[in-house]
């Protein structure tokens, strides 16, 4: 069966229920963390077999057609430009001679959608229709009559009856080339070719999109909701173009988007905003719900930022199976943990809290416990991680200032903390010994290396050999009270830049340097060589002062390479886990910075593991 098709992409329209951005920039062009809507859609309809890729012009031509030439499609685009605007039938009807050879995809240039379009042509290819819609139920847009095989019977109430279901256009769609001869010359809706081939005998057919994500980027609302939902199914909260400069003092909250183009005035406060190119926060100013562009500010209702409503608000992006609502307490918010009624971490949570906050590690504060209900409420330390906060520019001496604090909390959990753990019996008696290091490496192996890469080991008995080597050595280390998931996504940065670590709940008693490496060689964030060393004598200099005699410089720097061999084998087959086990597959794009460090660590030290060296080495990195 050829399967071979063009592709035409609708992108005339002016946008006016976008206004006012669609003053500035045309709607194709309105950027979602980076990437015009036109280059998103794209890059998806690209990897179609297709011959060529037909884009319709009016509205802003000029503008697009500058983003064309500078694009990586500008060899295989082909433009229609449309002195007036003729509908999406007449666009079609209007580049007719392109698309009279082969059956040819359409897809409206505002739509944001992960559906299967592979599996939208094959089902047009075996059908025999002269149309697929792509469709799903959306009660707001539900118009079209289908009967019990998916064929279109009718449009809106004209098609009701009792032997039709009616569902939505998602403004893709596939057509054979004889479609054509039912759109009129001129301006038309592509709607009433639909009509018009139902009623000369043709099939047009449906095809299911139920499932998949849909966006249409109609509206001003709707463009806000898809960037923020983007941002999150990314497992961000904050995006700013790297050409973007002065974040300085800048205050972020909720999610932020600033892209290409976008100002930040020193001392700004943000919280749920997006600034367009050529949009500006003034120094500072305070922003919260809204766009800024060029000349104008956008007010958001709060819908746009959130799937709940303001009383209770989902917070977090993290791989924790607890859930985090923002509520209101007392004027101002709080922080709602529940947690399900068999998870072990729970009272853990509560009595770590409680014993961290006395003794200078600054948690939040608990506020109140529900332990019947597996619920608790903590003080709300706001929305902005360390990892997020880095990815805003800043000047090399604040970040180095910002994680030498961090440092000092390492440092207290390490010294005081484990000087008094008997006084939380759950925390002494939770030892990262052997068997949790084997569980480790186990870990790797099945989630990531097998997991995610699909390869299998070849010498499980010499693999198995080097892991118990470095268990056992990793396991004689000496011990103290540790964090052991001390990273830049567990640090909240608070009001005036103060880091503060959550997600404690899985300490235990181990080796301080599995603290130490998860930070400082973190792949959520690669910091340079020459900060993490001076922060790595910070350390050093600070355990000296505050743990006495017990702490042997020269022994904790021989524990850093084992313990970064164990962190970054279980931080890959931790991204395994959650990508693949719990459906969260944003944590792959860590994969290559965690796969990079854990060759690095190989490197060094090649004549003590050679069987995991082998493995390693041959793992691709993306």
């Amino acid at each position: 069966m050829e399967r071979r098709i063009d592709i035409f992409v609708l992108a005339a329209g002016r946008g006016e229920r976008l206004l006012p951005i669609t003053r500035h920039l045309p709607k194709p062009l309105m950027p979602l963390l980076g990437r015009p809507l036109l280059q998103v859609v794209l890059e998806r309809v690209s990897a179609l077999p297709a011959e060529g890729i037909g884009i319709n012009l009016h509205h802003g031509r000029g503008l697009i057609e500058e983003w064309i030439e500078r694009s990586a499609f500008r060899d295989r685009l082909v433009p229609f430009v449309e002195e007036r605007l003729l509908g999406t039938g007449g666009a079609l009807k209007n580049a007719e001679a392109f698309l009279c050879s082969r059956p040819f995809l359409v897809h409206n240039s505002d739509i944001l959608t992960d559906m299967d379009l592979e599996d939208l042509l094959e089902a047009h290819l075996s059908s025999g229709n002269i149309a697929t819609l792509a469709v799903h139920d959306h009660p707001e847009f539900n118009r079209l009559a289908v009967d019990g095989e998916g064929l279109l019977r009718g449009i809106g109430w004209a098609g009701r009856s009792e032997t039709v279901e009616h569902v939505a256009f998602t403004g893709v769609a596939l057509y054979e080339p004889r479609f054509l001869r039912f759109l009129p010359e001129g301006p038309s809706s592509v709607v009433e070719g639909w009509l018009n081939a139902v009623a000369a005998g043709e099939g047009v057919g449906t095809w299911s999109a139920a499932g998949c994500s849909w966006s249409d980027i109609g509206t001003v609302s709707a463009y806000a909701s898809a960037v923020f939902r983007t941002l999150r199914a990314e497992g961000e909260t904050v995006y700013v173009h790297p050409s973007v400069e002065g974040c300085g003092t800048v205050e972020l909250g909720g999610c932020v988007v600033v892209e290409e183009g976008g100002g930040l005035g020193g001392g700004a406060r943000l919280r749920n905003c997006i600034i367009l190119p050529g949009g500006r926060a003034e120094p500072g100013l305070e922003y919260e719900n809204c766009i800024l562009g060029p000349g104008f500010r956008v007010d958001l209702n709060g819908s746009e930022t959130s799937g709940l409503t303001d009383e209770a608000r989902l917070i977090g992006t993290g791989g924790s199976d607890r859930r985090y609502y923002r509520v209101k307490r007392d004027g101002g918010s709080a922080v709602l943990m529940q947690s399900s009624d068999d998870d072990p971490d729970f009272e853990r949570q509560i009595e770590y809290t409680r014993f961290f906050l006395r003794h200078s590690v600054p948690v939040p504060e608990l506020i109140a416990v529900e332990a019947d209900r597996k619920r608790a409420l903590f003080e709300d330390l706001g929305d902005l991680t360390l990892y997020s906060w880095l990815k805003c520019p800043r000047e090399h001496a604040r970040i180095e200032e910002i994680y030498g604090e961090v440092i000092e909390i390492m440092v207290a959990i390490h010294t005081e903390a484990t000087e008094h753990v008997s006084e939380c019996p759950l925390l002494q008696s939770r030892i990262f010994d052997y068997d949790h290091l084997r569980w480790e490496t186990r870990y790797f192996i099945e989630r990531f290396v097998e997991g995610v890469r699909g390869v299998k080991v070849e010498n499980p008995l010499a693999l198995e050999r080097e892991f118990h080597r470095l268990a056992s050595k990793v396991d004689s280390f000496p011990k103290t009270v540790i964090h052991r998931d001390f990273h830049s996504q567990n640090i909240m940065i608070t009001g005036g830049g103060v880091p503060r670590p959550v997600d404690y709940q899985g300490a235990r008693i181990g080796p301080p340097g599995y603290d130490l490496v998860s930070l400082l060689w973190d792949p959520y964030h690669r910091l340079d060589d020459g900060v993490r060393r001076r922060l790595l004598d910070r350390y050093v200099e600070r355990m000296r002062e505050a743990a006495g005699a017990w702490f042997s410089e020269e022994g904790f720097r021989e524990t850093l390479l084992p313990c970064r061999l164990q962190r970054h084998m279980q931080a890959l087959g931790a991204y395994g886990y959650l990508a693949r086990v719990k459906g969260k597959g944003h944590f792959l794009k860590y994969v290559p910075e965690g796969l990079r460090l854990l060759k690095e660590d190989l490197s060094i030290s090649i004549g003590e593991y050679p069987e995991l060296y082998g493995l390693v080495m041959g793992l691709r990195v993306s």
